[in-house]
């Protein structure tokens, strides 16, 4: 077995280096970048003559992301895209068998660290938490937050990453978190393509990280195109650091420090790469470097050829101006090294990276060819000359190179086809593939969230506390309260978003606390939801607790793209590699008007998976979750209500103390003849509507799940209907939204349609938004009336006689 061994490069500091010294360093950086060259080459066969689905490499790009490398240290982070495959091997993130074991979906972590076959190839991250979900010394490691597909992406984050060093740098209470950061002397380096830099996500990030003034390192790969899209149809004047020249910073203004360098020059770019870290890294303030005359060799993918859509006179020169036959041309002339022996250990190389593929596919197969082989046998034990069955054992040896798809629906055919004869030998196939299936379930279903010793799960319950001197406050304060004393307790705490900091947000649950804890930890930000959540994101995966608020509930969707996208998929896609346990807080539901009364709960319930979804009813119940939420490690949303804050609560003496448990649903009125499900504003309605229904002679039960995700995991709601048999769901969302999820979990998940002895119901807002005004609300989303009657019906439908037609 060869070692899989990481070539890494070294920086270059010509007054102390020896002419063999400096030799050794440039061979070395050249050798890196060829190999990497070749693994793009033979990547591009494996997808062509099938072993791996789809490829994506970081051909063209070698050299300029050698000598980013260079620059890059321990406890350094990136935020790229997936064109870094030549930074990740020189920075040693990532192994060429590494590499081919992910192209292959090698669902091993230990062969594929950073997703274990989750993600397609060139999606790279590095492991930042131990199997117990512990955090790892993050300082001495090279750190890659785990890449996502969209090519924009990485921005949003890649602002939290750098925010971090800020904070750790100026904030001297965070100076205990030892493992997180060297007095904030972190860089975060991210990587975007020139067409990619036209995104919305771009623009917030780069005007975010200008005003906030973070060590932040953003390399442009410009190759002037985006896909077959030429550099004219994507930027204005074609040129992206010549229209951003604004930005740069001067004696009377904060901005970045903008360099352009040509991505076939090595010396140069090893010269502008050092300067422009130095500076990042020492001042504090961010800076672009535009790497332009890249090539891309191969294309954009495997789905197709670049030649179809580039011209003679651009290949032509793509050809010439290809940055390892310049680094090459430029070794030879400059005596570095003689043609000879360059040309042997290219040949050395091709030979390596070659043998790493075969071991990496090897490797690959091992476990599916023991587990083919496997499932042969017990189908040959089982078919006893049985026809159909000898014809799935011969088919499956006969298929070359088989994945586990096949071997495992091999097993289920023969299942389904021997049926009708149970035996021993069906026996133990069945209890093969009952195991086999548990062994995918983890390979491949595992993990939507840490499930460490940090667990929202673990957090011990307390109750609130109160006494005959409780005071009755608006629910504002009472959040007020919760918020300050955890900040209080935990340094890590940090809150910012639109209005949140000098006036305490528009609500004023942090009103005061900007003042008491300073604008480092409670912090106003600019109108960018994206970069709000993506700050959030990358501070957490840096060890700190942030809270991202986005001031309305209507506004998620302007960040929807980086929560469903990045922070819900995070724990999923690295197989519990890294963890971002930022709080998204928020407020919608009843209020008026189009734009600040949603509850589009269907759609988050539908792209949020991997955040819990929290619904408090009140703010006590809001600020228990908060307190639950600080002491874990779990992403979530949490959906205030709009119209609770100046209503009237107990304040808990225990107030930042206390918590609610996540999951957990509450049974806030008991009741014999029908059961409603609801949540947050609505269910002051339902309780209000209870009250007249009584009056009818109906007796409601009233439960509250308090969290959609997860939902009721005590099964609360089924155990009602075995009582009630009857069923209502009532929100605010659109039809079939948020209540076609909860009828799925009850009458699916919990069994609870065997309970029912006539047709579930549900009550929705209406399929548009609200209009404004009290009659817009009125007329549009639930109301008491519409409950009475809703629920009247049901038992009009059950018993006309005793409750005659009200219409």
């Amino acid at each position: 077995m060869m070692p899989d061994i990481k070539p890494t490069t070294n920086p270059i500091d010509a007054s102390e280096l020896s002419f063999e010294d400096f030799k050794t360093i440039v061979v070395n950086d050249y050798k890196i970048a060829f190999e990497s060259r070749q693994a793009s080459l033979l990547g591009r066969k494996e997808v062509l003559t099938g072993k791996a689905k789809f490829g994506i490499f970081g051909d063209g790009k070698e050299v300029p992301q050698i000598a980013m490398a260079k620059a890059f240290k321990n406890g350094d982070w990136r935020s790229g895209y997936y064109r870094d495959q030549t930074f990740a091997f020189a920075t040693g993130i990532c192994t060429i068998k590494e590499f081919f074991a992910q192209l292959y979906a090698n669902p091993s972590v230990e062969a594929e660290p950073a997703s274990a076959g989750r993600q397609m190839n060139c999606h790279f991250a590095t492991r930042s938490i131990n199997e117990d979900g512990s955090w790892k010394d993050l300082t001495a490691m090279k750190n890659c937050s785990s890449d996502i597909a969209p090519t924009g992406g990485q921005m949003a984050r890649l602002v939290g990453l750098a925010y971090a060093s800020k904070l750790f740098r100026q904030n001297p209470e965070l100076e205990y978190l030892k493992n997180f950061s060297v007095e904030g002397n972190e860089v975060a380096f991210g990587t975007i393509g020139n067409a990619s830099t036209s995104e919305g996500v771009f623009f917030e990030a780069i005007n975010a990280a200008g005003v906030l003034q973070i060590p932040m390192a953003i390399s442009i790969w410009d190759d002037a195109y985006g896909i077959s899209v030429p550099a004219k149809y994507q930027t204005t004047k074609e040129d992206i650091s010549e229209i951003l020249k604004g930005f740069q910073r001067d004696e009377n203004a904060a901005g970045y420090e903008i360099y352009k360098v040509r991505g076939w020059d090595y010396p140069a770019l090893c010269e502008t790469y050092q300067k422009a870290i130095d500076v990042c890294r020492t001042e504090h303030v961010p800076v672009m470097i535009h790497v332009t005359e890249v090539t891309q060799p191969q294309g954009h993918s495997t789905s197709g050829s670049h030649e179809r859509y580039k011209d003679k006179d651009r290949l032509d020169w793509e050809k010439e101006y290809d940055c390892i036959v310049q680094m090459r041309k430029w070794m030879i002339e400059s005596a570095i090294i003689p043609e000879e022996e360059l040309a042997a250990l290219e040949d050395e190389a091709k030979k390596f990276v070659r043998e790493t593929q075969k071991e990496a596919w090897n490797e690959f197969l091992a476990d599916i060819k023991t587990e083919k082989d496997q499932a042969i046998e017990l189908i040959n034990t089982l078919a006893k000359g049985n026809p159909a069955l000898t014809k799935i054992t011969t088919q499956l040896a006969n298929t070359p190179d088989a994945q586990r798809k096949e071997v495992i629906s091999s097993a289920r055919k023969a299942l389904r086809l021997s049926l009708q004869h149970p035996s021993g030998e069906r026996n133990e196939l069945l209890e093969w593939y009952k195991e086999q299936s548990g062994m995918n379930t983890e390979r491949y279903s595992s993990k939507l969230f840490t499930d460490g010793k940090e667990s929202p799960f673990l957090v011990e319950v307390v109750e609130p506390e109160y006494n005959e001197l409780s005071k009755m406050v608006d629910g504002r304060e009472l959040l007020n309260a919760c918020f300050d004393a955890n900040f209080g307790r935990d340094p890590r705490l940090v809150a910012f978003g639109e209005d949140l900091g000098a006036i305490g947000d528009v609500n004023q649950g942090f009103a005061g606390l900007q003042a008491k804890y300073g604008d480092l930890r409670i912090t106003d930000t600019g109108i960018r939801e994206m970069t709000i959540v993506g700050q959030g994101i990358g501070l957490a995966m840096r060890g700190l607790k942030p809270i991202a608020e986005i001031q309305y509930l209507d506004y998620l969707l302007f960040a929807l793209n980086v929560l469903s996208d990045d922070l819900a998929s995070l724990s999923y896609r690295t197989k519990a590699g890294q963890k971002a346990p930022v709080i998204i807080r928020t407020r919608g539901h009843r209020l008026e008007g189009v734009w600040h009364s949603g509850s589009p709960i269907g759609l988050i319930l539908g792209s949020l998976r991997g955040l819990h979804i929290c619904v408090p009813r009140n703010m006590t119940q809001a600020a228990g979750m908060y307190n639950t939420l600080f002491r874990s490690d779990e992403p979530a949303l949490v959906i205030e209500c709009l119209n609770g804050y100046r209503l009237k609560e107990k304040l808990p003496e225990n107030v930042g103390a206390y918590t609610v448990p996540l999951g957990k649903a509450e049974v806030i009125k008991e009741g014999s003849d029908l059961t409603i499900v609801s949540y947050g504003s609505t269910l002051r309605i339902v309780e209000e509507a209870a009250e007249e229904l009584a009056q009818f002679g109906i007796s409601v039960e009233i439960i509250d799940p308090q969290t959609l995700l997860p939902f009721d995991t005590d099964q609360l709601c089924a155990k009602s209907l075995n009582k009630t048999n009857k069923l209502l769901v009532v929100d605010e969302d659109v039809p079939g939204g948020g209540t076609a999820f909860i009828l799925q979990q009850i009458l699916e998940e919990q069994k609870g349609y065997y309970s029912l002895d006539g047709q579930p119901q549900t009550l929705s807002a209406k399929a548009h938004r609200p209009p404004y005004g009290s009659d817009g609300d009125y007329f549009s989303k639930p109301s008491v009336d519409d409950v009475v009657e809703v629920v009247y019906q049901m038992m009009h439908d059950h018993n006309s006689v005793k409750y005659p037609a009200i219409f």
